[in-house]
């Protein structure tokens, strides 16, 4: 079971890392991973613990089904706070088929997909078009043809 200051516990919180955070999925579950703020710490105050949530819906199953996944899940979390930063929060959605996965299929799918969302972006690792080159740009409309924003208030956008 995890201490009660290492849980997220408002959708405040939840609702941060679900806007902000970097996603990372597998097979069997999700991750939502963001990273300490980089303000200063307040004198006297330790520094905050790592919290983790949980998303079980109900597509994974009843009531009974939902709450032995999230237990699982909980407890697999706990042995693995010791890899997340302090102050970082980090939410583990589940999907339906973590319900029929075996303890050792989540503990590989969660490593993984926590290593991922904590690998910071870089910019040899993003997909680029095939050879697309771009219409060339058309001067008197102001660009691309179609790609241009209305320059007066009743001009409406043109069409391709």
């Amino acid at each position: 079971m995890l201490s009660p200051r290492n849980r997220m516990r408002h959708s405040s919180e939840f609702g941060t890392v679900m806007r902000s955070g970097r996603r990372s999925s597998r097979d069997t579950l999700g991750v939502i991973y963001l990273s300490p703020p980089a303000s200063t710490p307040v004198p006297g105050d330790g520094p905050a613990p790592p919290r983790v949530g949980f998303i079980v819906s109900k597509a994974v199953g009843g009531a009974v089904v939902r709450k032995r996944v999230q237990r699982r899940l909980r407890h697999l979390m706990r042995s693995r706070l010791g890899d997340l930063p302090d102050g970082s929060l980090l939410v583990v959605r589940a999907k339906p088929s973590s319900s029929t996965a075996r303890n050792e299929e989540l503990a590989v799918q969660l490593d993984s997909a926590i290593a991922a969302a904590k690998r910071p972006k870089s910019a040899s690792r993003r997909r680029r078009g095939r050879d697309r080159t771009r219409p060339p740009a058309d001067p008197e409309n102001g660009g691309a043809e179609g790609n241009r924003r209305p320059q007066a208030a009743g001009e409406r956008w043109t069409s391709r």
